[in-house]
């Protein structure tokens, strides 16, 4: 019985020897910065750097965006109160004397515009 437990013990061990060695083999591979997972993290970390400057250029030329739009707002509500006051002012002048006149159409002349043919004989010089 004891020699059946020694062989069982012995099997047991060279197993996890074995499961060991491939866990060490799988974990080296993980840890290479050229091609395993390592390799992977840092380039994931130099994308997160790049994605950072870019955020940084974009939120920089939205607060230029946005200050440009304060202005032009600024500058439209001042050409908005000019345009009221114009527009107040306009109630303000007299209504015109008379209306034009339908005669004074009827006097003036109308034009006419009058297409003429050519005559074939100048499209027989031009063949």
């Amino acid at each position: 019985m004891e020699l059946i437990a020694d062989v069982l013990m012995t099997a047991g061990a060279f197993g996890a020897g074995l499961y060991c060695y491939v866990l060490a083999g799988r974990l080296k591979k993980f840890t290479t910065l050229e091609s395993g997972m390592g390799g992977a993290i840092a380039v994931l970390s130099a994308q997160v750097d790049d994605m950072t400057r870019a955020l940084e250029k974009a939120r920089g030329a939205a607060n230029g965006s946005a200050s440009s739009l304060e202005a032009l707002t600024e500058r439209a509500e001042t050409v908005a109160g000019r345009l009221e006051l114009l527009v107040a002012a306009m109630h303000d002048l007299p209504a015109p004397t008379e209306p034009p006149s339908s005669e004074s159409a009827v006097d003036e002349r109308k034009l006419r515009f009058v297409r003429r043919r050519s005559s074939r004989t100048d499209l027989e010089a031009v063949e």
